[in-house]
């Protein structure tokens, strides 16, 4: 991706994709929107069941923030894919997935952490499904971690 791709980013359209679409893409869809107003943004997942709330965990976390959790799941398909000019995935399991259901949008598909360059050890954003609300909000931390980055890359272009 060159440069003049990532300042038409700042304008455009981000998906996020985990595996049920009701924790971790709902959460960065939420925390992005409320903090980058110019880039539309919508989320998925691979093997999500449709019109499913957000899970109570990542509701939680963002009523503690103040963003009303206003999300119904939906499935990654090849209109959301063409709809969005960069897709973000919360894993490599992800991102392959998509790859080979989907092979002409691998160019814009990335795990969020490979993106952004986060440098911690581990690629992927780990799934809080089941876990404690304190889980949720290391999730929703390592997420922030990288979305600040995210708008700062796009910011600074």
């Amino acid at each position: 991706m060159d440069e003049q791709e990532l300042i038409a980013l700042s304008k455009k359209k981000i998906l996020f994709v985990c595996t049920g679409n009701t924790c971790r893409s709902p959460m960065a869809e939420a925390l992005l929107r409320s903090r980058a107003a110019d880039v539309e943004v919508k989320s998925a997942g691979i093997h999500a069941l449709p019109s499913m709330p957000a899970s109570d965990g990542t509701r939680a976390i963002l009523e503690e923030k103040a963003i009303a959790p206003d999300h119904t799941s939906q499935a990654v398909s090849a209109d959301l894919l063409t709809w969005a000019d960069l897709v973000l995935t919360m894993t490599r399991s992800h991102k392959e997935a998509i790859q080979l259901l989907f092979p002409e949008t691998s160019e814009h598909v990335h795990t969020l952490k490979e993106f952004v360059d986060d440098e911690s050890e581990e690629v992927d954003i780990a799934d809080p499904i089941g876990g404690s609300l304190e889980d949720y909000r290391q999730t929703a931390k390592e997420i922030e971690r990288c979305l600040d980055k995210l708008t700062h890359k796009l910011a600074n272009l």
